[in-house]
């Protein structure tokens, strides 16, 4: 499950921070917290193909901004600069969030600081990447 962060909305970029929710937003809070479940189940979902754990999970998942009128932006990172799927999960991470109800637009930023390692993976991602 995610931890979700609740401030004051500020026009200042954030610093990114893994696997967080960031649901700064006039929505009603039972509603960002259901957009927030969602979003990340959504991710959940999206898997790099040539590693059998999601990207959630890998820790490629650095922000998911829900803005007040239901766009969404996310902040994420690659496993290397290189990676072969750099043209395709972008993609994949910008439909399964956009298929939330109640989502409006939906951006992704592929952002490369800081820069991701096996650290960020959960657990999970662990376990089934056999990397304990």
């Amino acid at each position: 499950m995610s931890d979700t962060t609740h401030s004051e909305p500020a026009a200042a970029e954030a610093t990114p921070i893994p696997n967080k929710v960031d649901t700064q937003s006039a929505l009603p809070p039972e509603e960002t917290e259901r957009l927030g479940g969602d979003i990340v189940a959504a991710l959940k979902t999206a898997y790099d193909p040539e590693i059998p754990a999601d990207i959630y999970e890998l820790g490629l998942i650095y922000k998911v901004d829900i803005k007040d009128d239901r766009a969404v932006t996310v902040d994420m990172t690659l496993t290397t600069p290189n990676c072969p799927a750099a043209g395709e999960l972008p993609t994949m991470v910008e439909n399964a969030v956009a298929s939330v109800a109640g989502v409006g637009p939906v951006s992704v930023n592929v952002v490369w600081e800081p820069i991701w390692t096996p650290d960020r993976m959960s657990d999970e991602a662990r376990l089934v990447l056999n990397m304990w």
